[in-house]
């Protein structure tokens, strides 16, 4: 089975505890998680250096969770071709709602999948999908969560 690794970014430390599921879901599919705290904001030059080389440092796919202005997945987007999900993150005036609109509203030419606000579990879930699309052992991984979450 092929060997893939992820990176999980998050603007703040204090957005670990929702972004955690994510790395808990890959694990379950054996795939390796590399998390990170990264802020579009206020280490712009370090999330563009993560982004530009993750292709050559053996990166599959990133996933990026962000509250309020949520520029980071959108910053990592701009700098890959690798796929991004970013995940919008709720807290602030909006509880999220912010977070979604700027995760989403992404221009022509710079592709960010969206998740639900909160969507960490399914960010992870996506990327298995699109990894899965060459990997039949992750397809019947994938079936078997599938068949899993419907008995619980």
């Amino acid at each position: 089975m092929p060997q893939y690794k992820v990176a999980i970014l998050m603007g703040s430390p204090n957005d670990r505890p929702k972004m955690e599921p994510a790395a808990e879901t890959l694990a379950a599919f054996g795939i390796e998680a590399d998390v990170r705290v990264m802020s579009a904001h206020r280490t712009p030059a370090a999330v563009a250096e993560l982004a530009s080389g993750a292709r050559e440092a053996g990166y599959s796919a990133l996933i990026c969770g962000a509250g309020m202005a949520a520029h980071l997945a959108g910053a990592v987007a701009a700098h890959t071709t690798l796929p991004v999900v970013g995940v919008p993150l709720s807290g602030g005036a909006l509880n999220g709602v912010d977070a979604l609109y700027a995760t989403v509203q992404m221009p022509k030419g710079v592709p960010v999948a969206t998740v639900a606000v909160d969507g960490a579990v399914n960010a992870a879930l996506l990327v298995v999908q699109i990894l899965s699309l060459g990997d039949d052992g992750l397809v019947a991984q994938l079936a078997a969560d599938r068949e899993a979450r419907a008995r619980a």
